[in-house]
């Protein structure tokens, strides 16, 4: 029974070590990456789900208010003070939104499947109860970004590391130029393969028995060499991408997250100015100045208003999550700034 020991003396089984070390330190960085791609897509789709709760809430309003419109114009069509087309319209209106909430819903479904995909539940074992009094909030933001949170992004920690990777093929590359031997005992008796290397003529002695053969390989090591080092550029081109990616990432959720905030402040005046003319224009059909085109004009703005601004509320929530994992996750507020 014998054993064997080969020294390190060039350092090329340390270089080895270090680059596996490199390797498996840039998977998990690429795991975390994964894991929070897939956390930022749950909360975006969560957001959305119950951005359509609110929908549903506005669209059954708005159904229940063009009944008591289809009520009114079916009121004076009876007594001959309004034309059928007036009936005819706010039956078209009334359908329409019914079928709008019939496809809310069914999207609504969609978004919860895909929960209960990423929360690692079958689909039609997960259900989510709808809350139409949902109230939306959006993540408090630091007022200022440091750039040293982008050194907790997972991917560009996996690129860093794989710079390290490709830094120790290099190495292990270039100690293969050197002579490489073996100790080695048995039971019994004790012998070393480095006693041949001191048995080797002088001239050979100069250059090492293995040196010596490597300097008559093909170029094998040369190109093996030449392989590493244009692996480690190539690695170090991909840092910096990535790096200035994630740069770009975070500038533009920033801008986005502020022009999203005026954006909202917009639309909730948009609303609040389209539910009056609404209101104004229902009052003065009932009174019989205007036709009921107007009516249905209005009523369309306002309900269009009033998903702009569930919709703009929702932007907001899911660029604050875009912009968490562009920052390569959470932080506490003293790392903000």
């Amino acid at each position: 029974m014998g054993a064997s020991w080969e020294p390190d003396l060039w350092g090329r089984i340390r270089r080895n070590v270090e680059g596996a070390s490199a390797q498996a330190d840039s998977s998990a960085a690429d795991l975390a990456s994964a894991r929070l791609a897939a956390q930022g897509e749950l909360a975006a789709n969560y957001f959305q789900l119950r951005e359509s709760d609110i929908e549903t809430r506005l669209l059954q309003a708005t159904v229940e208010a063009y009944q008591r419109s289809l009520k009114i114009a079916g009121n004076r069509y009876a007594a001959s003070i309004a034309p059928k087309s007036d009936v005819l319209q706010a039956r078209t209106q009334l359908a329409n939104a019914q079928a709008n909430l019939a496809d809310l819903g069914q999207q609504r479904a969609q978004l919860e499947h895909a929960i209960a995909v990423l929360v690692g539940r079958a689909p039609a074992d997960f259900a989510l109860t709808p809350d139409p009094a949902w109230h939306a909030s959006v993540p408090e933001l630091p007022p200022s970004v440091a750039s040293d949170l982008l050194q907790r992004r997972p991917d560009i920690a996996s690129a860093e590391r794989r710079v390290a990777a490709a830094n120790a093929q290099v190495g292990a590359a270039q100690a293969a130029f050197f002579p490489s031997f073996t100790l080695s005992a048995s039971r019994g008796g004790g012998a070393s393969q480095l006693g041949r290397l001191f048995d080797a003529p002088s001239s050979l002695w100069s250059l090492g028995v293995a040196l010596a053969q490597t300097l008559f390989d093909g170029g094998a090591r040369r190109a093996g060499r030449d392989a590493a080092r244009a692996g480690y550029d190539q690695s170090v081109a991909l840092y910096r991408q990535t790096a200035l990616t994630a740069f770009q990432d975070v500038e533009n959720q920033l801008v986005a997250t502020n022009v999203l905030v005026e954006r909202a402040r917009l639309f909730a005046q948009a609303s609040q100015s389209a539910d009056e003319a609404e209101r104004i224009a229902l009052n003065r059909y009932q009174a019989g100045l205007v036709a009921y085109t107007d009516v249905v004009v209005a009523q369309a703005t306002a309900l269009s208003a009033r998903q702009s601004l569930a919709q703009a509320t929702r932007d907001r929530q899911t660029t604050a999550v875009a912009l968490i994992q562009a920052l390569g996750g959470g932080w506490h507020a003293e790392q903000g700034g």
